[in-house]
């Protein structure tokens, strides 16, 4: 297996300490399943769940979080899962490349596409979910102290939100620096908490023996199946751990986990369980009900900061999973601003980021309670926890794993996924058709737009010229050479062959130098600076430039142009002119192509996309844009 996961941010070797690294990792992959504490216990025993906290029942609650803790997250996806990276980067998007660049079989592939497109696409449900639960939940102890909050638990948790959306725009470097100590101080007041409730009950730590969680089912049949949706809620975080493994790399993802995490999560829910041992009444907040009282006010502002931390982990891994959607020809060219000079990872997506916001405060109108939202999580990351089964099985088999061995894991894996994929079905009336309509809505987006764009290259391919005939036409014509440089970008040699008959056809005018610049994105995160380019020579002053980019970098055409130059390519930057072809899709003369409703679709994204020279960040009062008709 590889192991470039344990490589810094673009593949390359960090000099920062291991558990320096592992802090780090604290603040970022950890946020989100660090903070289920607040509210996954205590929704096993919600009024509508059917479960009584009854001895028996808590015994076999709290076992099957902490084998759910230990199956799910820390073997499938800490000893398995997290080996399956695309040169450190992992997620869904990283299953698709790898097995891209190994899978030889069409159906296959487009099988995999299609999983891969909708797993990414039930994360953004996530993204909007996890913000409005964390710090909803965070919000309402201060209900625990006195009831007289209550009217201002939604109120305040609006203001957070909006405070947290609208820094994102100045970037989080100064703050994410903190975010590693504030956690390590969230999982340790976990124990600590923890700790309290165990010695109220010390009973409760048999609850590890497994018997427990079987007793739990066998005494409850559907209802304590129906509970395993709420029992989820303990792992949902794993999803997003696999997804920010290219921030830290597997190392220190496993230290923080091992020797942090996992033990202030296991300490904290048996707490909670030990103190409804106590007393069953305390089971509506067992998280706040195992501070002592003077404790609550310091402990409300600490579970705020620690969900926001959750949120802003959450918020980041959808602006770099839609720029991999973006990179790897799923969804249109939206605007991308990096807000670190020197990390290549940290940007900000205006669009996605008003997007998230507007959805995230409209959930806690919506659902108000923090209860009520926990009936619409859950479904959406099970059901991409079964995908990423599914393609880190593939994978394997890919790379060489025995294929019974495969079969084997993944069944394992398999049953546990679909278990708890099951028992969140059960929620889709109450809250779980929000992340299935939000990822069905972004799938079938992804789908027209990745469909529109391979009708369009087949067009293109199609052209019945070549450059040699362009050129000889254009000395025939006796069409005036003028000085300076002409870069025709496009995504392939078709789509530029096409522009540049567009432009002698109605400008009449050829370039002193010509460059066909196309941008190809790798199935890997990043391509250094040393593999950037490909540079042909061709005939009459033309010349064919490829620049490579992996799917986690944003492309600089003036800085690849200047590449060339070091290169022995001579350009001129100050006289040069950038051509694009602004393709539009219309309806065949003959029936056939897209549908008409996927054909506006993809009009209208193709409308919104982000122009090309903001995106390959060209300067505007150079480019000229020459509009194309597409029939498809």
């Amino acid at each position: 297996m590889s192991e470039q996961a344990d490589r810094g941010t673009g593949g390359e070797e960090t000099r920062t300490p291991l558990a320096l690294m592992g802090l780090a990792a604290l603040g970022i992959v950890y946020g989100d399943i660090g903070t289920s504490p607040l509210y996954a216990f205590r929704q096993s025993f919600a009024h509508d769940s059917g479960i009584d906290p009854t001895a028996s029942n808590v015994m076999g609650v709290v076992s099957l979080i902490f084998w759910s803790l230990i199956l799910v997250v820390s073997i499938k996806y800490l000893v398995f899962i997290l080996r399956a990276d695309n040169r450190g980067e992992g997620g869904v998007m990283a299953l698709i490349a790898l097995l891209g660049a190994r899978e030889k079989n069409p159906r296959v592939m487009a099988v995999a596409v299609v999983l891969g497109m909708f797993g990414a696409a039930l994360l953004y449900g996530d993204g909007t979910i996890t913000p409005a639960i964390s710090v909803l939940s965070a919000i309402e102890g201060l209900k625990v102290a006195t009831p007289l909050f209550d009217p201002y638990v939604v109120p305040v948790t609006v203001v957070v939100l909006v405070a947290l959306f609208l820094v994102q725009r100045r970037g989080t470097g100064g703050i994410g620096a903190a975010f590693g100590p504030v956690m390590l101080v969230w999982f340790a007041v976990l124990g600590v908490l923890g700790i309290r409730g165990i010695v109220l009950h010390p009973g409760v730590l048999a609850a590890v023996d497994p018997s427990y969680a079987v007793a739990f089912f066998v005494h409850n049949g559907f209802a304590g199946f129906v509970v395993l949706g709420t029992v989820f809620l303990a792992v949902t975080g794993a999803e997003a751990l696999y997804a920010d493994m290219g921030h830290f790399g597997r190392r220190p993802i496993r230290l923080a986990w091992f020797c942090v995490a996992l033990p202030g999560l296991v300490l904290n829910y048996f707490g909670q369980a030990g103190i409804v041992l106590v007393d069953p009444r305390l089971d509506q907040h067992t998280f706040y009900n195992l501070a002592p009282d003077w404790a609550l006010y310091p402990l409300v502002i600490l579970a705020t900061a620690a969900t926001v931390i959750a949120s802003q982990a959450i918020i980041t891994g959808t602006f770099s999973l839609t720029r991999q959607a973006i990179q790897l020809g799923f969804l249109p060219r939206m605007r991308v601003i990096h807000t670190g000079a020197e990390e290549e990872g940290r940007i900000y997506m205006p669009a996605v980021n008003w997007m998230l916001m507007i959805a995230t405060i409209g959930l806690v109108f919506g659902f108000q309670t923090s209860s009520h939202l926990a009936s619409a999580y859950g479904l959406a990351v099970s059901l991409d926890m079964v995908f990423t089964t599914l393609l880190g099985a593939l994978v394997a088999i890919r790379w060489g794993w025995h294929p019974l061995v495969v079969i084997v894991l993944a069944a394992i894996a398999l049953t546990i996924d679909l278990a708890f994929f099951g028992a969140n079905t059960l929620k889709f009336a109450e809250g779980g058709w929000y992340p299935i309509t939000v990822a069905v809505v972004l799938f079938v987006v992804m789908a027209t737009w990745r469909r529109g764009r391979a009708r369009i290259q087949e067009k293109l391919a199609s052209i019945d010229t070549t450059l040699e005939d362009l050129l000889e036409k254009a000395t025939a014509d006796n069409l005036p050479r003028v000085s300076g440089t002409a870069v025709f970008l496009a995504s392939d040699r078709g789509d530029a062959l096409r522009t540049l008959q567009h432009h002698l056809e109605h400008n009449r005018v050829l370039h002193e130098h010509i460059i066909f610049l196309t941008v190809t994105t790798a199935r890997e995160p990043r391509v250094s600076t040393a593999k950037r380019l490909e540079i042909d020579a061709l005939e009459q002053g033309a010349t064919r430039v490829i620049v490579h980019y992996g799917f986690m970098q944003s492309p600089d055409i003036p800085v690849a142009l200047r590449l060339c130059e070091r290169a022995g390519l001579s350009i001129d930057l100050d006289d040069t002119v950038y051509y694009i072809g602004r393709t539009t899709i219309v309806p065949p003369k003959i029936p056939g192509g897209l549908i008409n409703w996927r054909r506006a679709l993809f009009s209208f994204l193709n409308r919104n996309a982000v122009r090309p020279s903001d995106y390959f960040r060209l300067p505007p009062d150079r480019v000229m844009e020459l509009g194309l008709l597409i029939e498809s």
